[in-house]
């Protein structure tokens, strides 16, 4: 998963903790503590399955002497069927079992939808990279179901790459002057730079810019800026994209195309668990 699960274990205390409360009324009141039991969890739709360590986490957290057994593979696309057995109490397996579907489902339609956007640029140069539209407290999960979808994850907070908007170029005096004043207090991080037209984009590259983001511009636009621009940088585009326009986007030639979508959109990919006690 490329995530320590020990990073991972406040995540799915917190979750837990939203839906347990004071406790699991309903199966306090009808399964004896002693029981165990055996679930199932199926995928019920094609798609690109990932999150199944969070789920495993999420049963072992009420369970730790839970047992697993995965019957489905990561990060490629399947038309459905049996993703994981889990063996232990079942008091813990029902009260565990929404927290569990609920991030599995999520991270799977996250991964399921980049997966789509991926191969609906197959062929050209540009690469499908997410944004910091995501779920808040799962950007680092959000981000790894793009990256096992095929995507390519962009920069992960404000903290680690320098992206000049349009509203900092606005307080720094234009593009070419917050190109100059980042550069000088950052030199060595990397730097990325909004135009929204082709003055700004000269104005970003005589200031140093070696990536530029295009925002909102049309396929004719964005080709004449690749046309325009060469190699002298790296081009992405973003805004009004979706399934529909991202082929036509990616035939101009540009290197990245942001999808805020892959996070703040997708719609869960179906899964269901069904127990069953053992004796």
């Amino acid at each position: 998963m490329g995530i320590e699960l020990t990073e991972l274990e406040p995540l799915v205390s917190r979750a837990l903790a939203e839906d347990l409360g004071s406790g699991d009324l309903t199966t306090q009141a009808t399964v004896p503590a002693d029981t165990r039991a055996r679930a199932q969890i199926t995928q019920k739709q094609p798609g690109v399955l990932y999150g199944v360590d969070v789920a495993e986490l999420t049963f072992a957290v009420l369970d730790p002497g839970a047992r697993f057994a995965r019957l489905a593979q990561e990060g490629v696309w399947r038309d459905g069927g049996p993703v994981l057995v889990i063996e232990g109490a079942a008091a813990a397996l029902l009260s565990a079992e929404r927290t569990a579907l609920n991030l599995l489902q999520r991270l799977s339609g996250v991964a399921t939808l980049t997966a789509r956007y991926v191969e609906a640029v197959r062929g050209t140069r540009a690469r499908v990279l997410d944004t910091r539209k995501t779920t808040p407290g799962l950007r680092a999960l959000e981000k790894a179901a793009v990256a096992a979808g095929g995507g390519t994850n962009h920069r992960a907070g404000l903290f680690d790459a320098i992206l000049i908007k349009e509203n900092h170029a606005a307080i720094a005096g234009g593009v070419g002057e917050a190109v100059r004043l980042a550069r000088a207090a950052a030199p060595d991080v990397a730097l990325e730079v909004e135009c929204r037209t082709g003055e700004e984009v000269d104005e970003a590259l005589a200031a140093g810019a070696r990536r530029l983001l295009l925002d909102n511009m049309t396929p004719v636009e964005m080709h004449a800026i690749v046309e325009r621009v060469g190699d002298r940088a790296e081009l992405e585009a973003s805004g009004r994209i979706d399934l529909e326009t991202i082929r036509d986007v990616a035939e101009t030639g540009v290197h990245f195309i942001s999808v805020g979508a892959l996070t703040h959109s997708a719609p869960s990919l179906d899964l269901s668990l069904l127990l069953e006690p053992l004796p």
